[in-house]
């Protein structure tokens, strides 16, 4: 069992998935960077001055200066300013997983065309020889038919 689990943990698709999760999380905390320090303090411009990672509404009825404070009493919070980051940050990755994936397949599509390009003409296939008899298929170089017996005639 071990033989086999060493075999499957170090087959080159396992490592490069390994290899695949590591850089997308890395990727994943550039991007909330990106969303909550550069593009929503922007978008907060924009919007007349609007803190979007300290936008909230206080369920419980009362008002409170920021997020930390409605926790710190307790307060249930509906924090409608993290989750319209989250949904950017979301945005951002699938567009630039989209456009990696795309970048890929247009790559791909060049490589096979140019294979296509510089490959040999294909020479056309031969007619299958038949028997005049029963029109089966048969093998050049057959004296008779295997499928109705028939003698043929070079």
């Amino acid at each position: 069992m071990w033989k086999a689990f060493k075999a499957f943990a170090f087959k080159g698709n396992v490592m490069d998935m390994a290899i695949g999760v590591v850089i997308g999380s890395a990727f994943s905390s550039i991007v909330t960077s990106l969303v909550n320090d550069i593009i929503m303090p922007l978008v907060g411009i924009l919007t007349g001055g609007i803190d979007f990672n300290n936008a909230f509404i206080a369920l419980d009825g009362n008002t409170y200066e920021t997020i930390a404070a409605a926790k710190e009493a307790g307060a249930a919070v509906f924090a409608y300013g993290s989750f319209i980051s989250a949904i950017v940050d979301f945005l951002i990755i699938a567009i630039s997983i989209f456009l990696i994936i795309y970048s890929a397949g247009k790559i791909r599509e060049r490589r096979e065309a140019a294979k296509a390009k510089n490959a040999p003409p294909k020479e056309p296939e031969k007619e299958p020889r038949r028997c005049p008899y029963c029109i089966q298929e048969i093998p050049d170089n057959a004296t008779r038919c295997p499928h109705c017996t028939s003698h043929l005639e070079d």
